[in-house]
């Protein structure tokens, strides 16, 4: 019997398919910690997701930084058409000026620590969320992801970008007023701007593109959001 058993009362058929077995679910598990970024099951941060919508906040911030000194900087008389070419090479200079002059830089780092520690890592996790939820592509899907985004990540991100720059700059007790005056516009103004972005980004674009997606989209979102937080 023990020639027959394998020597430990087990056949050897199943002695050998039990051991496939386990060497799969080995391998399996050994992929799915790789490609998780953890081994053990912990929480894997969204680096790519988090780089990019960082270096998209700073984009955007930057665009309105120069846009707000530009316009306090513009000559009040306009220039002809027919200007030469060392006057052009003087505005090009006048532009470089304003753009490196009093620029803001922990403004800067704001904008950008919120898009790589809360608006990246959050907006991954919940369109991951969304899709779980609601995993089929369908109309009724759509509208409803659409819906839950505006009424609940739109919300949730303006509260959390003015409470993060009211931290920065000491003026917590502030933000009471700021969400009294601001909160409100500033999500109706979104409203217009993200609801068709939204209805792109659900239908056309695949889950792990999605948050560059509606960071690019928050190039102009930004600069909104940068002009409103430092009026």
């Amino acid at each position: 019997m023990k020639a027959v058993s394998g020597g430990n009362g087990e056949f050897w058929g199943w002695k050998w398919e039990h051991k496939r077995r386990r060497i799969k679910q080995s391998k399996a598990s050994k992929s799915s910690d790789s490609a998780t970024g953890g081994g053990g099951g912990g929480y894997w941060f969204p680096l790519k997701q988090a780089v990019t919508a960082g270096a998209l906040a700073l984009t955007g911030d930057t665009v309105a930084q120069v846009t707000d000194r530009w316009k306090k900087n513009k000559p009040s008389k306009r220039h002809s058409y027919d200007q030469d070419a060392s006057q052009n090479s003087n505005d090009n200079q006048d532009f470089i000026g304003i753009f490196l002059s009093d620029h803001d830089w922990l403004r800067a780092l704001r904008m950008t620590s919120y898009g790589f520690l809360l608006y990246g890592p959050g907006s991954y996790a919940w369109y991951q969320y969304l899709d779980c939820c609601l995993p089929k592509q369908t109309v009724k899907n759509l509208m409803l992801k659409v819906l839950l985004n505006q009424i609940v990540l739109g919300p949730s991100v303006i509260a959390v970008v003015f409470a993060w720059n009211n931290l920065w700059q000491g003026k917590l007790s502030q933000l009471p007023e700021k969400y009294q005056r601001d909160a409100l516009p500033t999500l109706l103004y979104g409203f217009r701007f993200w609801i068709p972005v939204s209805v792109l980004n659900f239908w056309a674009v695949p889950i792990q593109a999605r948050v560059a997606f509606m960071s690019t989209g928050s190039i102009f979102w930004n600069f909104c959001l940068s002009s409103t937080l430092n009026k």
